[in-house]
């Protein structure tokens, strides 16, 4: 059953991707600080375990059916190729924040809505880019370029000697992050609860992360620190649970385009929380960066002028 579409942001929706994109700034700093205590792709499993549940219980509560059986054809093969893409993305945001700093990670992450952009008109004619939103695309170019840039040759490369390595594990992410839109937004599973969506995401997520953690050698310890459970508690409940699935009811049932320009808050707030939190350098060029991939993506999401 089609979900039904607003035309424009409200104030409940400005409220909700505010919050969201505070925690997830927040959530950066959050995983960073967990690491050294957490084994990064096992401490990924561990949230997405317990996301698991919650958004299976959701389901059950919901009365949104965790089988398969009612859903549109092709939409069960969609929905995994979506988890299998959600936790490529997340494997890639955990073992980049060993090599670079929260914020300049969270910088090439939120990158996602510029290769949703690239991408999604190859699926949808009617989202091809015209006018300014070229201009905003080489924008966000040479925003990533610059940061990427600072990474390899500027001041940050002296505490961080491998911080290239973890921007390029955030642009990946983000890739992944921008395929999922696509197939959730190209596909059956686009039909599906928002509930449902999530859960496929989760579960694959929780099946795989143990594998590659298993493969990368990670120790897996279970007695944490009451900072390392309540950080896992945090991810999983309120980041992988609650803001995500905020996220996927938003998708359903606003603009894309619009919505997404809201997400580059989040570097702002991992930027700022990361400074204060873990004394992360503030260069001037992951600032400017930061400035043109965010102006970037305003542009690229405005909605052309009507002849």
């Amino acid at each position: 059953m089609p979900h039904a579409r607003k035309t424009h942001i409200d104030s409940l929706a400005i409220s909700v991707l505010l919050a969201c994109c505070m925690f997830w700034g927040f959530q950066q700093v959050l995983v960073k600080a967990t690491v050294a205590e957490v084994a990064p792709v096992f401490q990924a499993f561990v949230r997405f375990a317990l996301a698991s549940v919650a958004v299976a219980a959701w389901c059950l509560w919901r009365g949104v059916p965790l089988s398969g059986a009612a859903e549109p054809r092709g939409a069960q093969r969609a929905g995994l190729l979506a988890g299998a893409l959600f936790a490529g993305e997340f494997a890639c945001i955990y073992l980049g924040l060993q090599y670079t700093s929260a914020s300049r990670l969270t910088v090439f992450l939120y990158a996602s809505p510029f290769w949703v952009a690239l991408l999604l008109p190859r699926f949808v004619p009617a989202e091809r880019l015209q006018g300014w939103q070229w201009l905003g695309l080489g924008a966000a170019f040479i925003g990533v370029g610059l940061a990427l840039g600072d990474g390899l040759l500027g001041p940050a490369n002296t505490a961080l000697p491998q911080a290239w390595l973890g921007d390029l594990l955030g642009l990946a992410a983000g890739l992944m992050w921008a395929l999922t839109t696509v197939v959730i937004r190209t596909t059956p599973l686009a039909r599906v609860a928002p509930a449902k969506q999530l859960f496929y995401q989760v579960a694959v997520s929780t099946a795989v992360l143990p594998l590659l953690s298993w493969g990368l050698g990670e120790p897996w310890a279970w007695r944490f620190s009451a900072f390392a459970w309540g950080s896992l508690l945090a991810q999983a409940l309120v980041g992988a649970f609650m803001s995500y699935l905020a996220w996927m009811w938003m998708l359903a049932h606003y603009p894309a385009t619009k919505i997404s320009v809201f997400v580059f808050l989040t570097p702002v707030f991992a930027l700022l929380f990361g400074a204060l939190g873990l004394g992360e350098p503030v260069t001037a060029g992951l600032v400017t960066a930061l400035v043109l991939v965010a102006a970037g993506i305003v542009l690229v999401n405005r909605k052309p002028v009507a002849a």
